[in-house]
């Protein structure tokens, strides 16, 4: 069935795993549409030769305008730039949920997009502000020293995430890994202060990819810290990783069963309680509703 309107929103609101798709290859679209990846990103930039990207927006026009089993999103190239008009013409045409948005100096620049947007919204009889996007926040300098900007929201925000391949190469990093894999220290700050940035902006931090698709241990290490840490998702660059990432951002039976308890004791409005000798106040209530809420969206969705 088909996601749109109401259930595209609903779709929308769980973004455990947001799986990228090179918008060129027919034989990977055909795949992830059986990919239990909560969003696909078809993706027009990094993964497309300038020379398919003609190509490629004809594939993405074609999989947007068939059944969609789960949120799809697109990447398109950089805002302002010279296919920009054209690609979100088309992409905007076929109504994604939302667009994910490369290498944006600051929120600035999303404004500049959600004008575009709206007028073909108004072009297409789409809803006005239905088509959201998702920037990576932190893919130049400029960026990450913007991250502030976006506790004044720009429009159609529905998440943030950050990138630490396109930074290192601008600044001119030999790696942005440590020997165990680990970023370093440069990249750990970005990382937090896209996590902040987010939560000021009042909106999800998806993490970052991880580049080896063979490890799976680190992969699942790396996201069981995101969630620890608050994020909602994770990107993923290979089908192989969709189901660890949703594993590690699914709230377990003993964590569901947690925030139940941990909602009783706030039964008739007490501002704090008590529970197992410890006390809780608001924040730890809020906590306990957000597992609940997750885990019943999940479970309506199947």
């Amino acid at each position: 069935m088909q996601a749109h309107g109401a259930d595209a929103e609903e779709t929308q609101m769980i973004l455990r795993s947001l799986l990228f798709v090179p918008a060129d290859s027919e034989k990977k679209l055909a795949k992830a549409r059986t990919s239990p990846a909560d969003a696909l990103i078809l993706d027009l930039e990094d993964s497309v030769a300038p020379g398919s990207r003609a190509k490629a927006r004809g594939l993405v026009r074609e999989f947007l305008q068939g059944e969609r089993h789960q949120a799809i999103w697109v990447r398109i190239n950089a805002v302002g730039g010279g296919e920009y008009k054209v690609e979100l013409a088309e992409v905007a045409a076929t109504a994604p949920v939302g667009i994910v948005v490369p290498k944006p100096d600051s929120p600035d620049v999303l404004r500049m997009l959600d004008r575009d947007l709206t007028e073909l919204e108004m072009t297409y009889g789409l809803p006005q502000g239905g088509i959201k996007v998702v920037p990576v926040a932190t893919e130049t300098p400029a960026a990450v020293l913007n991250l502030m900007d976006y506790r004044n929201p720009p429009p159609r925000l529905a998440a943030l995430t950050w990138g630490a391949e396109d930074l290192s190469a601008a600044l001119g990093a030999s790696t942005n890994r440590e020997p165990d894999g680990d970023f370093v220290f440069t990249y750990k700050v970005v990382r937090s202060l896209a996590l902040i940035a987010a939560k000021a902006a009042g909106v999800a931090a998806i993490e970052t990819l991880h580049a080896d698709f063979r490890d799976a241990k680190g992969l699942e290490r790396v996201a069981h810290m995101a969630r620890r840490d608050g994020f909602s998702g994770m990107l993923a660059i290979h089908p192989d990783q969709v189901e660890i990432i949703n594993a590690a951002f699914t709230p377990s039976a003993g964590d569901v069963a947690q925030a139940r308890r941990v909602v009783g004791a706030f039964v008739g409005g007490v501002g704090v309680a008590s529970l197992d000798g410890k006390m809780l106040d608001k924040p730890h209530l809020k906590q306990a509703e957000n597992v609940l809420a997750l885990a019943e969206a999940i479970a309506a969705r199947k």
